[in-house]
């Protein structure tokens, strides 16, 4: 199933995306709901962020070669998950606009495999995590290289620089039909331009284990998203650039830059 997020006449709703319409739902898929029999057309609505998350909780440098991209070389994983969270407010749907901020001098496109959880979770096993989860969705972690710091020691400020207001698109659907080691292709265009073009089967932590860890640390609620992390291929962007970014079996997720 394909869960979306929908306004329509400026009501809100939960629905599931068939083929070209969204069948609407009572409810909530975090809770409890039910289909109707109202349905609309794509061109009738608008999609917002598929779900509105307590918290966004990113994974740092999780592919090899865009820790080496950025300056790490020989990169050397650490034990656990380094981690950062970004707030609701950095969240938007696709088609909304990213708001690049007054004080940014370098803001980099980052596309990423996100995980959507579906009921309380604390203290979840590597191996036994699944039906905790809703399902997947398409983030954009955008950030800004010279406040995160660029040095590959971990030194600049990571919250200021994820945090700003439009810096976590989501969307368009929740798969909740998922593999649990996913092998799919993450593919991000700036201007139709390819920049970014990697599989999640090269995550250096499985989604399982930054799931135990995050939550040993912290209780995740129904509807946190929490993101894999970026293959190689960030590039920096500026107000007027358009950005899409695809992964298999989800969909795309498109945002302009103003």
């Amino acid at each position: 199933m394909k869960i979306v997020r929908a306004k329509f006449q400026g009501d809100i709703f939960y629905g599931e995306l068939i083929d070209d319409y969204v069948l609407r739902y009572d409810g909530s898929p975090l809770v409890v709901w039910e289909p109707t029999e109202e349905r609309y057309d794509l061109t009738e609505i608008q999609l917002l962020a598929p779900v509105l998350p307590s918290k966004v909780t990113g994974v740092a440098k999780n592919y090899q070669k865009h820790a080496e991209e950025l300056g790490v070389l020989d990169y050397q994983a650490p034990n656990n998950p380094v981690f950062f969270n970004k707030p609701s407010t950095s969240v938007i749907g696709t088609g909304e606009s990213i708001i690049y901020p007054k004080i940014g001098q370098h803001v980099d496109h980052e596309a990423e495999l996100a995980v959507v959880i579906g009921k309380l979770s604390k203290n979840l096993s590597a191996d036994n995590w699944k039906d905790n989860v809703l399902g997947y969705t398409i983030a954009n972690d955008l950030s800004e290289r010279v406040l995160q710091g660029q040095d590959g020691t971990f030194n600049g400020n990571f919250t200021r620089a994820k945090s700003f207001d439009t810096f976590c698109p989501l969307g368009p659907v929740i798969q909740t039909e998922f593999d649990t080691e996913p092998e799919l292709g993450i593919r991000c265009y700036v201007n139709d331009e390819l920049k970014q073009d990697g599989n999640t089967k090269d995550m250096i932590f499985s989604i399982g284990k930054i799931l135990e860890f995050v939550s040993s640390i912290m209780t995740l609620l129904p509807g946190d998203v929490i993101l894999t992390g970026t293959p190689e291929g960030v590039s920096k962007v500026h107000p007027g650039d358009e950005i899409r970014i695809e992964i298999d079996t989800i969909g795309t997720l498109f945002n302009p830059v103003k």
